[in-house]
């Protein structure tokens, strides 16, 4: 009868509360009511909750899908969900009973990076440690885990059987740089030069801390590191040292565009020639994926419940069938959307139209802190209209919002105008800091925070629904990417004329990140407000951009704040900073980096266009 399970039943630990619930789930099951449903083999039945229980039991060989459990549960904390037909043979791994499973495994190739795309929740992070030999697969008999002798043989025919034989006979090192850098100075002591003369194995530290920036921090302390330079230093300590296999999981979080370029290209050095070395990368910056990918693996399935992996692809294949959201090798459709990039700069307005524009101005202005010059110069925008800052990380954009915020006052105003004029704003920003003392649940912090908003229907189905967002979450429990959406809803959702957004591509998967773009896209538009956005995800700030303001300058000394430009000068001038290259996907328009010295990247240079808008 296993073999034959098309769904399963998974219940969230922090939800299941069988002592507060009165049992509903198994009083309003009617397999249960029918009295046919024991187990006589395993003793058990259909759902079972006993005084004792911390959580219910539901056996997936019983149930019949009628989902009334899942309605009555007062916690939400149920979910049964039909498989794919005959996906069920394919089990790599499952938890436990009522727990995440994840289906077949990515395929790395000596000598080659491998790329996994995917949404949050799908199994990357299993299918990473699987791969480094740190968890063993139990395909799906977690009460009855085999042994290696019965695991080889399960995928013979693949290239899975060698590797997973190099991996036990030949004692590879796996190395992997971890998804959450916060956590780094809890394990690591000592500051950034001694750890990395500890681990150095390849004699490469002079050369990784010019090329990520670190020689600048090399004598601080790993506990006083911000978020890009724990990133950065997290990237250098694997890349560092010897081994046969590099993991690296969501390398370009708390990175500018530079940055990330930079980890890639250090990322794909570790393919040394002649050595069979595998390089696995986890990434939600779809643009950086691809300039560092040699072929892709995309997951899906349901968030914290099954992760399906496909079979490889090549670069744009895999990145193109993710955004698809269709497999056409295995005729299956995971969303029901396709997401594509189309960025016709805005349809020509007539005359009239652009009259009713609200137009503002700010003066140049410019404000030190520290050993830092910020100088803005004068610059106008119109509601309705999304102004992106492009600049690498230290060079101001967080000093010029909050300043045009309020929260900041310049040391010098210049030009026509005395002061900078008094804008109506609302903020949210890069680092979000919530007080569970304050409000218990998402639905209370709403409440609290945009009770006008939280009740309006055009909100609610404009902004609420496509981020997701849980309202009966409590506020101490969310992950960062929750902590994201509600943030951005929260920002979205406090009345004002101009909306400052700090990074809201930070912890968010690849589909998130879309569809918040989309999000703030649309409720700017059709409130006739405007958006000062910082964002470093290359694909995102050329979705959301109408105008973009460059920073140019020496990062954290001397920087300068253009005025808003169009997108395609904008980019040009930002690309031109970094000699990189950008041209479009003819399927979905998405943005992809040329190759360095590539004939595509030499034509665009040679032409002065770095940024290619049409293809």
């Amino acid at each position: 009868m296993a073999g034959q399970l098309t769904r399963i039943a998974i219940l969230k630990e922090d939800r299941c509360k069988p002592k507060e619930c009165g049992q509903q789930c198994k009083k309003s099951c009617p397999v249960v009511k029918t009295g046919f449903c024991y187990c006589y083999v395993h003793g058990r039945q259909c759902i079972e909750v006993s005084s004792q229980s911390k959580m219910a039991f539901i056996s997936e060989e019983f149930c019949i899908g009628c989902g009334i459990c899942v309605k009555k549960c007062p916690f939400n904390a149920i979910e049964i969900i039909n498989l794919p037909k005959d996906l069920n043979k394919d089990t790599t791994h499952r938890y436990g009973a009522n727990t995440f499973k994840l289906h077949r495994l990515p395929v790395p190739r000596p000598g080659q990076v491998l790329g996994l795309v995917g949404k949050n929740g799908t199994g990357k992070s299993t299918a990473l440690k699987v791969l480094a030999g740190k968890l063993k697969p139990n395909l799906g008999r977690f009460d009855n885990p085999p042994d290696w002798q019965e695991i080889l043989p399960y995928f013979r025919g693949s290239e899975l059987q060698n590797y997973f034989t190099r991996i036990l006979k030949d004692n590879l090192k796996a190395i992997v740089k971890p998804q959450y850098v916060d956590h780094i100075p809890k394990a690591v002591q000592g500051n950034v030069g001694q750890v990395l003369d500890r681990k150095d194995e390849r004699d490469v530290k002079a050369e990784l801390c010019v090329d990520l920036e670190l020689n600048q921090v090399i004598d601080r302390n790993v506990g006083d590191l911000s978020g890009g330079e724990l990133q950065r230093f997290a990237i250098a300590v694997a890349a560092i040292q010897n081994a046969e296999i590099y993991m690296f999981d969501e390398p370009s979080s708390y990175l500018d565009v530079k940055q990330r370029l930079k980890a890639a290209q250090v990322i794909r050095s570790l393919l040394r020639p002649n050595r069979l070395f595998y390089v696995i990368v986890v990434e939600h910056d779809l643009s950086v994926l691809d300039y560092l990918s040699d072929f892709i693996c995309c997951l899906y399935g349901k968030p914290g419940a099954y992760g399906v992996v496909t079979l490889p692809f090549s670069v744009r294949e895999g990145i193109n069938i993710f955004l698809a959201g269709y497999v056409p090798t295995e005729n299956l459709r995971f969303r029901e959307e396709s997401l594509t990039f189309k960025v016709a700069e805005k349809p020509q307005e007539s005359a009239e139209e652009i009259k009713t524009y609200v137009r503002y101005r700010y003066p140049t202005m410019s404000k030190t802190q520290g050993g830092f010059k910020l100088t803005v110069a004068e610059g106008e925008f119109t509601d309705s209209q999304i102004i992106v800052m492009l600049g690498e990380n230290g060079t101001g954009k967080t000093t010029f919002i909050r300043m045009l915020a309020g929260k900041l006052k310049p040391d010098t105003v210049e030009g026509s105008e005395s002061e900078i004029p008094e804008f109506n704003v609302s903020y949210k920003p890069q680092k979000i800091t919530p007080k569970p003392e304050l409000v218990n649940s998402v639905g209370d912090w709403l409440q609290k925070k945009i009770p006008g908003s939280y009740e309006h229907p055009q909100f609610v189905s404009d902004v609420m629904k496509p981020l997701q967002i849980e309202q009966d979450q409590k506020v101490v429990n969310l992950s960062g990417g929750e902590l994201q959406r509600v943030a951005l809803c929260l920002c979205l959702g406090t009345p004002a004329n101009i909306y400052l957004i700090d990074e809201p591509s930070a912890y968010l998967d690849s589909e998130q990140r879309i569809v918040a773009a989309k999000v703030i896209k649309r409720f700017i538009l059709h409130a006739k407000k405007t958006a000062f956005v910082v964002e470093h995800d290359f694909i995102m700030a050329t979705y959301l951009a109408d105008r973009v303001i460059v920073y140019e300058g020496t990062p954290s000394v001397d920087c300068v704040a253009n005025s808003p430009q169009s997108l395609l000068s904008g980019m040009n001038l930002f690309l031109s900073h970094l000699t990189v290259t950008f041209r479009r996907d003819p399927t979905n328009y998405r943005p992809r980096i040329n190759k360095l010295n590539s004939t595509k990247d030499k034509e665009q240079k040679l032409a002065g266009s770095y940024y290619y808008l049409d293809d």
